[in-house]
């Protein structure tokens, strides 16, 4: 199935939202982080419901925010959750992304790059349209420290990519972004029943699941475009 059929059908279904509330656990701390401007031009890439774009409005004062996602039913919904004319959503390919190179301030991502065709040339894109000194804040779930998350490509037909955190930080480098940082957020809003309570249909032992949300969280790498 194409990322595109398979996110239409979760848009249509209303799993948008629900993404919503379990990524903005985590999302919310990396955006803080963001040294956005007054004006400054931000591009969501995998926007889903457009959550972070219209945080970043609310709250950094950030100037023109682009929502990029490849579902046309997820572009659709987000539009109709906000009515701010400086957010707009568009349906995108991550490997040619539509923006002039150099002009946008800083790409967020979160727990979608990993969706993209060919991630190498997704960075080349990415670091092609960021403008001196732009940040790429990349946050995922998936990854391959996070032991917990490996099981996740039997439960969707879209195939995906799971780096490590030095494979992220090579391909960053490689696409010609200087790595300023990288660690993990820990969901800590997830609630994690007492021990008595396990083992659950999804988790064996507690233990599993504070380790997947206290100890791997979301792993965010930030790279900046030279």
């Amino acid at each position: 199935m194409s990322v595109r059929a398979e996110f239409d059908a979760w848009a249509a279904d209303g799993r948008d939202r629900g993404m919503e509330e379990r990524h903005w656990h985590t999302a919310k701390h990396a955006l803080a982080r963001m040294p956005v401007e007054p004006g400054d031009t931000i591009l969501d890439l995998g926007c889903g419901s457009g959550y972070a774009g219209r945080a970043l409005r609310e709250t950094q004062d950030a100037g023109r925010v682009y929502g990029l996602d490849g579902s046309p039913e997820m572009v659709r919904n987000a539009r109709s959750y906000t009515d701010d004319p400086d957010v707009a959503y568009v349906v995108g390919d991550f490997d040619a992304l539509p923006f002039a190179d150099g002009s946008i301030d800083h790409v967020w991502s979160m727990e979608a790059f990993y969706y993209a065709a060919d991630p190498h040339h997704t960075l080349e894109e990415v670091r092609r349209v960021l403008r001196p000194g732009g940040t790429f804040y990349c946050a995922v779930n998936y990854y391959e420290e996070n032991l917990h998350s490996h099981a996740w490509q039997e439960r969707i037909d879209v195939e995906m990519t799971r780096w490590s955190g030095d494979e992220y930080r090579d391909a960053f480098r490689d696409a010609g972004l200087s790595v300023a940082g990288q660690d993990n957020i820990p969901d800590r809003e997830v609630e994690i029943p007492s021990a008595e309570a396990f083992p659950t249909d999804d988790w064996d032992s507690r233990e599993a699941m504070v380790e997947r949300y206290r100890t791997y969280g979301t792993l965010l790498t930030v790279g900046v475009a030279p």
